[in-house]
């Protein structure tokens, strides 16, 4: 599973990210960007264990910046400095899956490895996975003005209620510890495909036979602007995960009992149930460097726009080139995970439901005269990916 941990920052500024000492290089905002992006960390759950490798770089006339998945490169993990493990490419551009069955254990070292189809080769840092306490409690309340009052981009946040959970764990006495937090929410979803400039079509009987097609059909490129969108065929679930950083060393507190330590703002998406995952993650200390440093520069003073531009490098090299920047921390986590259903039912005031939240509008109302799930206006399928699923999670209650 993807663990949220890479944070490219894109707006004013560029913040690129740190090393385990952490170095920090400043970069002239009149040059141009291209670099390497990692996200990938290895843990001891049994689940999708993906490496994913993009490139971003900043356009050459405007600045914008754009990210761009890294295909057909050679990824492989060194377990223990003997056992070599081959990455395969997944359907998501950019993502390398690890063998079938593979997760990693505590007390064992990982370093990453991967070369490009131009023979460029890199190399992470070892790291090897601490144990991490479980988690003993979970706590969950509303409050109506959780989130901040305005939005990344200065406008006013028209909904700040969100569901806030907190944790109580024993840390162990026997060891210096590092964690992490990170969460996964499933929430309902009813909406399943947006056509923008075209129809969706099940069967494609524009064609002689007609043939099974499941997509968008039309010419985005003709006048004018419209969006159709389709309700879901079958049961779907949004998979959204955290954005923010949130660690934590015990060297003040080491075997005592943590108490109510904050891990998530569940946003009031919408007023049905949800469920989420909460993840306890150890660090090695060098990672916890890391990402405190992500942690101090995004969030404790006063968010990214107040950060002079900096590249904080990772724990990846070039092998030829030490001077390339590469963005992003390889790591191996131990995880301990606890599952919270949020029923809502303490909650107060008007969500802004699920599509409208996540798309920052209403969905669009169907113009056929059959109405949404006929034949003129088709449902959609619910396509798998790293934020969707058809399958009902572990957990869901119906």
């Amino acid at each position: 599973m993807r663990a949220v941990c890479l944070f490219l920052f894109i707006g004013v500024l560029l913040l690129t990210l740190p090393t385990a000492c952490v170095d920090i290089l400043e970069i002239p905002m009149s040059q141009r960007v291209n670099v390497i992006v990692v996200d990938g960390t290895l843990t001891n759950l049994n689940e999708d264990q993906k490496i994913h490798i993009n490139r971003a770089k900043s356009d050459s006339l405007t600045g914008r910046m754009g990210s761009l998945p890294i295909t057909g490169a050679r990824v492989e993990v060194v377990v223990d400095s003997s056992q070599v493990l081959v990455f395969t490419e997944t359907d998501t551009a950019g993502a390398y899956r690890s063998p079938a069955g593979f997760k990693a254990q505590p007390g064992h070292a990982y370093q990453l490895r991967f070369t490009l189809k131009n023979g460029a080769q890199y190399r992470s840092t070892t790291e090897v996975m601490n144990s991490v306490a479980a988690i003993s409690q979970v706590h969950a309340r509303f409050n109506p003005t959780s989130l901040p009052l305005t939005l990344t981009n200065g406008s006013l946040n028209q909904y700040r209620g969100a569901h806030e959970l907190s944790i109580d764990f024993q840390d162990p006495a026997d060891q210096h510890n590092y964690y992490r937090w990170d969460w996964l929410l499933w929430e309902k979803q009813e909406w399943c495909r947006s056509c923008v400039n075209s129809v969706y079509l099940i069967y494609n009987s524009f064609v002689n036979p007609p043939i099974l097609y499941e997509d968008c059909y039309g010419d985005r490129n003709t006048g004018g602007y419209f969006v159709n969108d389709y309700n879901c065929r079958t049961q779907c679930w949004e998979i959204l995960r955290n954005y923010t950083t949130n660690v934590f060393d015990d060297v003040y507190s080491n075997g005592g009992l943590i108490q109510g330590r904050s891990v998530a703002q569940i946003p009031f998406y919408q007023k049905n149930a949800c469920l989420v995952q909460i993840r306890q993650s150890s660090l090695s200390k060098e990672a916890y460097l890391y990402y405190r440093t992500v942690e101090d520069q995004t969030q404790n003073t006063g968010g990214v726009a107040a950060v002079a531009p900096t590249a904080l490098v990772g724990n990846i090299r070039n092998v030829a080139n030490e001077q390339e920047s590469v963005i992003g921390y390889f790591t191996a986590s131990a995880v301990a995970v606890a599952l919270v259903w949020v029923d809502r039912q303490d909650a107060t005031g008007r969500p802004p439901g699920l599509f409208e939240a996540l798309n920052g509008r209403p969905p669009s109302q169907p113009n056929n005269r059959g109405g949404y799930g006929s034949i003129d206006y088709p449902t959609a399928l619910c396509v798998p990916s790293d934020g969707r699923t058809p399958n009902k999670p572990v957990g869901w209650r119906d």
